[in-house]
């Protein structure tokens, strides 16, 4: 079988090309470029999972197993699907997850044109997940290694694209997987460490890509008041896009106590203070769900909801109408984020998600 293997350079994707290729599986790797983070305002270094010293260590990889590699320029495709996506939330007071949207529209979008073009039958990447069937239908499955489960970020792809993905990871621990690298002759990718940043972000600095990208940043979002629950202000901030719910450092302000965002109003231009207890809810809505079998999940399903990657799913009762969601938890959820991804799963299986839009108070 042909497969096209992601490849980012790093330990995931080389030891599952390695696994595929034991497997007796004929490879073609495949690395694209998205984002120039080295330019004259950034002075970081440059790195994560697209840059160019990324690129050329997975090409030396792919060449050290013995398997044509191709390096694939994305960066049009990429400002306009993710990039144009994750400025345009912030400054609508949102807090986007990018990696979502880079999933569906290059990982699992272009990636499969491109795979086309090469004659290969299936893709595969360095996740860490599982494919499954449920009456015919194929579903993301949580990885064997629940620490490292991946599959809060893929949560869009369609039916086609996950009949021809391959998640070789899927039943390894991380642990595994470094251990299979160091038994294979790769000692240094063993130890590698991985990237948490965005990757079009080397810095990290979100505030200070959007003082670059928006050109009248500080016009659309001057500066504007902090305020309490009750309404009262509380001192100044520097401009509502610059904050995200749950936020405690940079505030610059003194209250006597610990402070956290609680709500950025992107209309008025304030920012809400609270305690942390404030940010306890019991429920959310979302829009823009995508659900693998509706039928499956009706009449107040009871499924595990996810609200971020780093959070265990928690027990939730789901309400459906059309592509809007109503999610109550069965114990309240800390930091619920407008603009982030909520993922469900039922028996293991990811049974779709949808966009965080609002956070009412459930009695």
């Amino acid at each position: 079988m042909r497969v096209l293997m992601a490849m980012s350079g790093g330990i995931d994707s080389t030891v599952s090309a390695m696994l595929l290729q034991e497997q007796g599986c004929e490879l073609v790797g495949v690395t694209f470029r998205t984002f120039d983070s080295i330019k004259e305002h950034c002075l970081a270094k440059e790195k994560g999972c697209c840059s160019v010293e990324s690129i050329m260590e997975a090409k030396h990889m792919a060449e050290k197993l013995g398997f044509e590699h191709h390096i694939v320029d994305f960066r049009e495709v990429f400002k306009e699907k993710v990039i144009s996506n994750f400025i345009q939330e912030y400054l609508h007071g949102r807090t986007p997850n990018p990696c979502v949207l880079c999933n569906s529209h290059i990982k699992w979008g272009v990636l499969m044109q491109q795979a086309d073009a090469l004659g290969c039958e299936k893709i595969a990447t360095g996740h860490y997940a599982c494919i499954r069937k449920r009456n015919g239908r194929t579903y993301l499955a949580t990885a064997a290694d629940t620490h490292k489960d991946q599959t809060y970020f893929p949560w869009m792809l369609t039916e086609e694209n996950l009949q021809r993905t391959l998640f070789p990871l899927g039943g390894h621990t991380k642990e595994q997987v470094r251990q299979m690298a160091a038994e294979r002759g790769f000692e240094t990718l063993s130890h590698k460490r991985e990237s948490q940043e965005i990757c079009f972000i080397p810095d990290n600095d979100y505030r200070h890509f959007l003082e670059k990208e928006v050109p009248d940043f500080h016009t659309i979002c001057p500066e504007g008041n902090y305020i309490g629950a009750d309404g009262k202000v509380l001192g100044r901030h520097k401009g509502f896009a610059c904050y995200t719910i749950g936020q405690r450092k940079g505030l610059g302000i003194a209250l006597g106590r610990p402070r956290y965002v609680t709500m950025v109003d992107a209309l008025r231009n304030e920012v809400t203070l609270g305690d942390y207890e404030d940010l306890y809810t019991t429920g959310l809505l979302a829009d823009a769900c995508r659900i693998r079998e509706p039928e499956w999940l009706q009449n107040e399903a009871e499924v595990e909801a996810r609200i971020r990657y780093k959070s265990p799913a928690q027990s939730a009762t789901l309400q459906l109408e059309g592509e809007k969601a109503q999610v109550h938890f069965a114990r309240p959820v800390w930091g619920v984020t407008p603009g982030q991804s909520v993922v469900f799963y039922k028996d293991g299986l990811v049974a779709g998600g949808g966009i965080i839009s609002s956070v009412p108070r459930f009695p």
